[in-house]
């Protein structure tokens, strides 16, 4: 499940770290169909696109539905397997951390803070769906890039979709998947772990 040889030793190499953050640092619970179906989106349609293309007022009106429901989500927040320790130790060896979340950015901290790692990750680090063009989009990574003045090749993006790895690949990052026990993306991740906690083990023993 993971990439062999030199590339382990490069993932060791790698300073800066942007993570997804619902189902990547989370328990995945967002119910995405049910979502849709609460808000009369067609199945085959982004939840955000087809919000952002709605005149003013029912735009609104739904942004402000999704927002209460992500709250209550995010209180309840649980990290997923392995997370809190994998952000500990790459705090610990002076990693830059950030997020980049289709979330708000209000809820991500509160979600962040919910599992207990909310200290770990600065207010600017953490970039949500109104700081930038939601992922796929390589926008909010880039974002990241240049305040951290370094170059795409300096950091990583770790993710469990397809949107994670496609940013990165756009922004000319490295990508990690995780939480998901085959990769059905091939070719999109530079690595790919069943969990954070298999991550944190390859990252500890190429150090």
């Amino acid at each position: 499940m993971v990439a062999a040889g030199s590339a382990v030793h490069a993932l060791s190499a790698i300073r800066h770290w942007v993570f997804d953050m619902d189902g990547t640092l989370t328990v995945a619970v967002h119910d995405f169909a049910a979502i849709r179906r609460a808000l009369e989106i067609a199945a085959e349609e982004d939840i955000l696109d087809h919000i952002a293309a709605l005149p003013d007022a029912p735009a609104q009106a739904k942004r402000e539905w999704l927002l209460d429901h992500e709250r209550a989500l995010a209180e309840d927040a649980l990290p997923a397997p392995g997370a809190l320790k994998l952000l500990r130790a790459l705090s610990a060896a002076g990693c830059r951390l950030g997020i980049l979340t289709r979330n708000d950015h209000a809820l991500a901290k509160l979600t962040l803070d919910a599992i207990g790692v909310g200290a770990l990750f600065d207010d600017a680090d953490i970039i949500g769906r109104d700081e930038a063009v939601p992922k796929p989009s390589p926008d909010g990574l880039q974002q990241h890039l240049r305040r951290w003045g370094i170059g795409a090749a300096e950091a990583v993006m770790v993710g469990d979709h397809a949107y994670d790895l496609e940013c990165g690949r756009a922004a000319g990052a490295h990508t990690v998947l995780v939480n998901l026990p085959e990769n059905p993306w091939p070719g999109r991740a530079d690595w790919h772990f069943a969990d954070c906690r298999a991550l944190l083990a390859a990252w500890q023993g190429a150090c």
